[in-house]
């Protein structure tokens, strides 16, 4: 059975979990090494010190006096060290239960509560040191180490802290893997079944957008992605849903002319047969402005984009127009600062300006007058194409931009529409103002 993607995170949060605290034993262990040494160490010191003081006695008495060794071996109980002491021939002088015996019994009692000295409990093997004076060797003794109550206590209380911060630890570190696996997998599973649904055709589903880290921005790109997908299957089906509408009027009017000449109703003259060409015409720009619309829809993705001066750019253009012009008793007007340089597609802004210039000229009457105005501001550059002609109708202002959008004054409901894809492609604005029977103004802005 496969692990899901909680499962992983889970595990490998446990994993790293185990190797930090099993770390924790092997730290103590090797303390506890380090530690055992310094004990023995220790104990060797305290030997050392019995031994130095045992030959300092013999040298001060002139021999062995169990008297005066009574004390000393006491002292040396107080340091955890069991003491037999025996002659240079080997003989028994004393041990370190007869000279507790020896002592008070008030004296003694205060040392066997303070050490907890029981001869019987004494364990471990006797080892013998020899004592020298003056390089003779004046007998020697045999010690054991009491238990090492302290140290112990320390050796188990460590052990045991150990095991419950280990236990306090190792849960909290399972409870915190299971909320850190559930959070970190939940954004990643959302945009798996976001992109389940996305290839189902459920264009419209989006993830909640996480913090500034690299799935956040995969969830923050997922819904671009989405989004455009949206607005270009929005696009496809308004531009199918138009362009149908559109071509079958005229493919009707065909239809039933023909069926009409067909029956002999209509005569086949002339007259007929122009209209059906009219008809097969209007098809014909029809297509040829859906297939406008859709390049400059994909126009975005293929700008070739220069920067070049605009004042011989627009004169160029302007002067296509001459003959137009000319015919209608009109003025073409060009205003632009001569260094004024632009950063578009030069094709591209062409078929804009044919576009604005085109609809300027249907619009004005014999004698009319337009303008193409161009000035810098806010870091845009803004070309202005105004006329005065017979102006838009309020109404129909809002929706001249919208794809197939007629109007008052007929036409495809085209130009402006792939206009305003090709402006939106250079990351640019498009905008009208208009009074009837006054005059158009449309306004592209530029980045500059």
């Amino acid at each position: 059975m496969p692990c899901s993607l909680r499962c992983k995170f889970l595990l490998l949060f446990i994993l790293i979990s185990a190797l930090a605290l099993s770390s924790a034993f092997v730290l103590r262990d090797l303390i506890m090494r380090d530690f055992a040494r310094y004990l023995d160490g220790e104990s060797q010191d305290r030997i050392q010190r019995v031994v130095a003081l045992l030959e300092g006695e013999y040298d001060r008495n002139a021999g062995w006096q169990k008297e005066r060794l009574a004390v000393d071996l006491a002292w040396s109980l107080q340091m955890g060290v069991d003491v037999q002491l025996f002659d240079s021939v080997a003989h028994p002088v004393i041990n370190t239960e007869q000279a507790i015996s020896a002592m008070t019994p008030l004296m003694r009692k205060r040392i066997i509560e303070s050490t907890g000295y029981d001869p019987l409990l004494v364990k471990g093997v006797a080892v013998p040191y020899p004592l020298y004076l003056r390089g003779e060797e004046v007998g020697h003794i045999k010690t054991r180490m009491l238990d090492q109550v302290k140290e112990d206590y320390f050796v188990r209380s460590s052990r045991r802290v150990l095991l419950i911060s280990v236990t306090i630890l190792g849960v909290l570190s399972a409870l915190a893997g299971t909320v850190a696996s559930k959070r970190l997998a939940r954004p990643i599973l959302e945009l798996a079944d976001a992109s389940d649904d996305i290839a189902a055709g459920n264009l419209s589903r989006r993830v909640a957008r996480g913090g500034g880290d690299e799935i956040g921005r995969l969830s923050h790109s997922f819904n671009s992605m989405a989004h455009t997908l949206e607005a270009h299957e929005k696009l496809r089906r308004t531009l199918l849903s138009n362009a149908a509408h559109e071509l079958r009027t005229p493919l009707a009017i065909i239809s039933g002319e023909l069926e009409g000449m067909l029956d002999g109703i209509l005569p086949v003259d002339q007259s007929a047969l122009q209209s059906l060409y009219d008809e097969a015409c209007r098809l014909t720009a029809i297509l040829d402005g859906v297939d406008e619309l859709a390049k400059a829809e994909a126009s975005a993705l293929k700008l070739n984009k220069e920067t070049f001066l605009l004042k011989p750019y627009l004169s160029t253009i302007a002067s296509r127009f001459e003959r137009i012009i000319a015919d209608k008793h009109a003025v073409l007007l060009v205003d632009c600062p001569d260094n004024m340089l632009i950063h578009a597609d030069p094709d591209r802004l062409c078929q804009i300006l044919i576009n604005l210039i085109g609809n300027s000229i249907k619009a004005i009457a014999s004698g009319g007058i337009i303008a193409l105005v161009v000035a810098a501001e806010y870091e845009q550059i803004s070309i202005e194409v105004t006329d005065n002609g017979c102006g838009i109708k309020v109404d129909d202002l809002p929706y001249i931009f919208e794809r197939f959008y007629k109007g008052s004054n007929g036409g495809l409901g085209l130009g402006l529409a792939i206009v305003q894809e090709l402006v939106a492609a250079h990351d640019g604005t498009v905008s009208a103002r208009s009074t009837p029977q006054t005059g158009t103004s449309v306004c592209v802005k530029f980045p500059q």
